[in-house]
């Protein structure tokens, strides 16, 4: 690796590892205010919402990612700039574009160690974040799985006990469903068999039941059953992907689609998480055009803002494209990709005579 090329990849994932730090302790102290507000009038240790904070700041972090690269970029060339650094290079014979394909390598690469591994690891953390922190809220009571086996579901209403097991998901309708109703001591009351269930409200309507009580069969046409679970709250439990790492995503869209569950949410995510390293590597080019076009301005808060502000209009671009894919507006591919050619085309328009600056 050539001197220089070595000078410009150390101060720019130093220019990465500063931003990443203040991003994280910003973030951090805001989850702490959020932590602090919930359990305000719950006896817990002074620690805890201290550990909380911090076990969930990562996957927040994670999502800043694109605009850590953004404004890491514009601390890099600020140093270049204010260091006269750039101009020797120029005259050295380097290339604005050969410093822009270093850099875009660079970023790429640390893309992917950040999706294979922060990602991981942060995905971990928010999963045991949502666990303790369940221990603390209404929700606790109730609880629903996705396995190979179908959708399972553990409910307590009116001090009874419910077991649910359903084949597949089909709209506002659960479908070969197995239900076992227990007291609170856990002694079996009677099992419902169905092959259609209407969970559009919290009160079920069971078609065509087969009702077992101890050894005795009955048959109801029309049976109602009352539960704190409807079909909205069923896709809310189920919507939270960051707590699943990337290979939890793969083995969860497989029961996905044996249960004919939506796998809109969970393709979104997948191909988020695919195109993460292109779209740092899009946000580096596209901050680093900008501190060329504004390198003889002397006021550097005026391009740091400038930056931002562009940052901001991406990221409203790119979560109204996400609303769109996840409200099946638009396909998944569409929603993921149409940002990333859109900002591709800024970029190539940009970088004309870019060797010029």
């Amino acid at each position: 690796m050539n001197t220089y090329t070595k000078f410009l990849v150390k101060t720019y994932l130093f220019s990465i590892l500063n931003v990443f730090l203040i991003f994280f302790c910003l973030i951090f102290i805001l989850n702490i205010l959020t932590e602090l507000e919930f359990f305000k009038q719950t006896d817990v240790e002074t620690y805890f919402p201290l550990y909380l904070s911090l076990i969930n700041t990562p996957i927040f972090v994670f999502e800043m990612f694109p605009f850590i690269f953004l404004i890491s970029t514009q601390f890099f060339f600020n140093t270049l700039f204010s260091d006269n650094e750039i101009n020797i290079f120029k005259y050295s014979g380097l290339k604005n574009t050969k410093i822009f394909s270093i850099l875009a390598i660079t970023t790429f690469f640390v893309g992917v160690i950040i999706i294979s591994f922060f990602y991981n690891l942060s995905s971990n953390l928010k999963n045991l974040y949502l666990g303790l922190k369940s221990n603390y809220t209404e929700d606790k009571k109730y609880l629903a799985v996705i396995t190979n086996n179908g959708l399972w579901i553990k409910d307590i209403y009116n001090e009874k006990i419910l077991m649910i097991n359903a084949s597949s998901f089909n709209n506002n309708e659960l479908v070969n469903t197995y239900i076992s109703e227990f007291d609170k001591n856990f002694k079996i009351i009677r099992n419902i068999k169905s092959e259609k269930i209407d969970i559009t409200n919290k009160e079920w309507i069971i078609k065509d039941a087969e009702i077992y009580i101890q050894n005795n069969r009955e048959v109801s046409k029309k049976l109602k059953l009352k539960t704190n679970f409807d079909y909205k709250l069923i896709q809310n439990l189920f919507s939270n992907m960051s707590s699943l790492s990337f290979i939890e995503l793969i083995e969860m869209r497989k029961n996905y689609k044996k249960l004919n569950y939506s796998l809109t949410e969970i393709d979104l995510q997948l191909f988020k998480l695919i195109s993460f390293p292109i779209y740092f590597i899009l946000m580096f080019v596209f901050s680093a055009i900008i501190m060329m076009n504004t390198k003889t301005f002397k006021n550097k808060s005026i391009k740091i803002i400038i930056g931002l502000f562009l940052s901001v209009i991406i990221y409203y671009v790119n979560n109204f494209f996400y609303v769109l894919g996840t409200s099946e507006k638009i396909n998944v591919l569409t929603s993921v990709f149409v940002p990333l050619i859109m900002l591709t085309i800024i970029n190539f328009l940009l970088m004309r005579n870019i060797n010029a600056k």
